[in-house]
């Protein structure tokens, strides 16, 4: 799994990035094979909002999930969280065919 981290008009810290990948990484058990993730950080209008954008690429398919927040660690889980969620459905409907 490739994940790439973008902050947009910011730098995002060591600690915002190593949060992200592990939580990110968790996404691996629920698609497997080649699986590309991007994950673009951005500030809304001001500080006090924070834009979350996922991206993940697999052959055949794309999955996006944008999410704001107070914080950018709660938007990321509940991006990832619906993303599970989107990839466990998408798994089932190939399942049933």
């Amino acid at each position: 799994m490739d994940i790439t981290i973008k902050s947009l008009k910011f730098d995002a810290d060591a600690k915002l990035i190593a949060f992200i990948e592990k939580k990110v990484a968790r996404l691996e058990k629920f698609h497997g094979g080649q699986t590309d993730v991007e994950v673009i950080l951005s500030l809304v209008n001001d500080t006090a909002n924070k834009a979350v954008k996922l991206k993940l690429h697999t052959p055949g398919e794309s999955h996006i999930i944008e999410r704001n927040s107070s914080s950018f660690e709660d938007a990321v889980t509940t991006c990832v969280d619906i993303m599970k969620e989107k990839l466990t459905r998408s798994k089932e409907k190939t399942l049933e065919k």
